[in-house]
């Protein structure tokens, strides 16, 4: 009997330890899921602070600075939508970072894309050593070329106009880096079918090896609009003429020495964010799995 016991013992520890083993799994999960959740609502704070903001009178938010913020608006207003059109040059500065983004994209996406298959597919005397060289540079802060850009700039007689604020940036190393890893990724074979059939190397590059690379492209459009589109560092140092002032810049000047038009910053803010948000959603599916393939992901 005794024996029998113990086999029976035996034999339901296993399920004893699963069953332990699950419940861990579970709690570990479950706080897991509590502490990321309670983390991005934190995080999303500031921007309902920001959007009841934007609805507020310029009365209501002194108001609250004095009795304490309430994030429902008592009597919403569309005053911050409007008068950022007329009080401001919102639309000249909305037009300039539109340029200045899509302007840059495009020739990122035309650089990027054929430096990136020349790395991956053309063989060349040191291509291996100077492709490293490019990724080395990635390494160094971005704040350390100012001061050469500006002096390029300067004598190019650039300074205080919209090419000066593209042309540096048409092609990147993060550019060439992201398409050459997409491009190592596309099967050899695809090409060599290309050829026997008579195609040369950039009917090839056009015809068979881009349109297989849209989720790449994908990913360094949004990378590339967001940077230009969000960049202030670089508009604050050459730009000097409100005409040439992009969104980042422009809105700056809505913050002074002694008051803050609060009403105006975040509304323009929220108009700020359609661009953006509305890129990622188009292109979503594509930047994942750019980012997937390119041997970005964790």
């Amino acid at each position: 009997m005794a024996v029998s016991n113990k086999l029976s013992l035996g034999t339901n520890h296993p399920n004893t330890v699963s069953e332990t083993s699950e419940l861990t799994k579970n709690l570990v999960k479950g706080l897991a899921y509590f502490f990321l959740i309670a983390f991005a609502l934190i995080e999303f704070l500031p921007f309902l602070w920001s959007i009841s903001t934007s609805f507020k009178s310029e009365s209501e938010i002194n108001a609250g600075f004095v009795r304490g913020f309430n994030w429902i608006p008592q009597q919403s207003t569309l005053v911050n939508y409007t008068d950022i059109f007329t009080k401001v040059e919102f639309g000249r500065w909305f037009v300039n970072s539109l340029i200045v983004g899509v302007v840059t994209t495009l020739f990122t996406l035309a650089f990027s894309s054929t430096s990136g298959y020349a790395f991956a597919r053309i063989p060349f005397p040191g291509r291996n050593f100077i492709f490293w060289c490019i990724v080395a540079t990635m390494a160094v802060p971005a704040i350390i070329y100012l001061v050469p850009i500006y002096i390029l700039l300067k004598n190019l007689n650039l300074l205080d106009s919209l090419p000066g604020l593209i042309i540096p940036f048409m092609v990147t190393n993060f550019g060439i880096f992201l398409m050459r890893q997409f491009f190592t990724s596309v099967p050899l074979e695809l090409e060599e079918a290309a050829r026997v059939d008579g195609a040369g190397r950039f009917r090839t590059f056009a015809q068979v090896v881009l349109p297989l690379a849209r989720p790449a492209l994908a990913a360094l459009t949004i990378f590339t609009f967001m940077g230009r589109w969000n960049d202030f560092l670089m508009p604050l140092i050459i730009i000097n003429s409100p005409e040439n002032y992009t969104l980042p810049l422009g809105m700056s000047t809505f913050r002074g020495l002694y008051k803050t038009d609060w009403g105006l910053l975040m509304g323009g803010s929220m108009l700020v964010m359609i661009p953006i948000v509305i890129m990622f959603v188009l292109f979503q599916r594509f930047f994942i799995e750019g980012v997937s393939y390119t041997g970005l992901k964790g």
